[in-house]
């Protein structure tokens, strides 16, 4: 085995090579991560604070947005700290503790975008049994299980990913503290520990998606033996986008985790990384929660109502 090191601190991709780049850089994260708090504070504000919205759809919409929350503010802070202060730094038990919680909220998302879709097929194609199959205490367990199978995994993946000897310097190709790139500087063997945890997750989450696309099926079934047609198109509105995304989450998070080393590249790496990582938190507000016409008006009620006390 080759000689391995412990290092006190790694380096994180830098974005830029010039000052102004980095500046720019700086400016396009606090936007975004400022239209991503904006907008996911608000929905969690108006569905907790609304009593009509006590149902189990914005239920699991606060939940969803408590994710979002959790993963902009997880990889997009310390980018922008690294871009204003000109540095790539980041601490080993920071770094640890980065890709612990990113796997947290990103598994829990994940878990409830599933759980999310089966609310909505049950809405859709079994209407009648709706109250039965989502009450209140069905609807606690099933976000407690999400949170829980985020935490499982992420304390899975931190431990094995961690506890590898590392021999290959302590530069990172990515702007935040990813497993295949912890990887690629580890020396032992015992890496494919951690490829085979990925493996398991990465059917876990194909089996999900599968699940997601099967109620889709049937909710498309369903929706078109809908007489209206204005109807149909209220549903096809809601739910493509939703699939959408989801596609578009799952997809690159699985091709960044498990697509082999001969096409790793640092442009390639932080295309994905930043369309499953900060893209989804800064489009689900729009996609799950503004399009709902229920959510808007209260949104609005609020936003309004707050001005007018000032």
């Amino acid at each position: 085995m080759s000689n391995s090191t412990f290092f006190s601190h790694f380096l994180l991709l830098a974005l830029a090579d010039t000052r102004q780049l980095q500046l720019l850089h700086f400016c396009l994260f606090l936007g975004i991560s400022l239209a991503a708090l904006l907008a996911n504070s608000l929905i969690i504000s108006t569905v907790a604070c609304g009593h009509h919205l006590h149902t189990p759809m914005f239920f699991f919409l606060l939940n969803l947005a408590l994710t979002d929350l959790g993963s902009i503010c997880t990889t997009v802070p310390k980018a922008m700290h690294n871009s204003l202060w000109d540095t790539r730094n980041i601490s080993y038990s920071g770094c640890a503790a980065q890709l612990f919680m990113l796997v947290f909220f990103l598994g829990s998302e994940f878990s409830l975008l599933t759980i999310m879709c089966y609310d909505r097929y049950v809405s859709i194609c079994k209407p009648l049994h709706y109250g039965t199959l989502l009450g209140s205490r069905a609807c606690a367990h099933m976000a407690a299980a999400a949170w829980a199978s985020g935490f499982l995994n992420a304390l899975l993946h931190t431990a094995s990913t961690f506890s590898l000897p590392l021999c290959q310097g302590n530069a990172l190709g990515q702007f935040f503290c990813e497993v295949p790139h912890i990887l690629k500087l580890s020396c032992s063997k015992s890496y494919l520990r951690e490829l085979g945890l990925l493996a398991v997750s990465g059917c876990l989450v194909f089996g999900c998606f599968m699940f997601i696309v099967f109620s889709y099926v049937q909710i498309f079934r369903a929706v078109m033996r809908i007489p209206s047609e204005q109807g149909r198109h209220k549903t096809f509105s809601t739910c493509l986008p939703h699939l959408a995304v989801v596609s578009l989450f799952l997809s690159t998070a699985i091709f960044s985790h498990l697509k082999p080393p001969s096409i790793s590249f640092p442009s390639l790496d932080l295309s994905l990384s930043l369309l499953y990582s900060v893209v989804p938190p800064t489009l689900n507000p729009l996609i799950y929660s503004l399009r709902n016409q229920e959510l808007k008006v209260a949104l609005w009620t609020r936003i309004t109502g707050c001005f007018q006390e000032h």
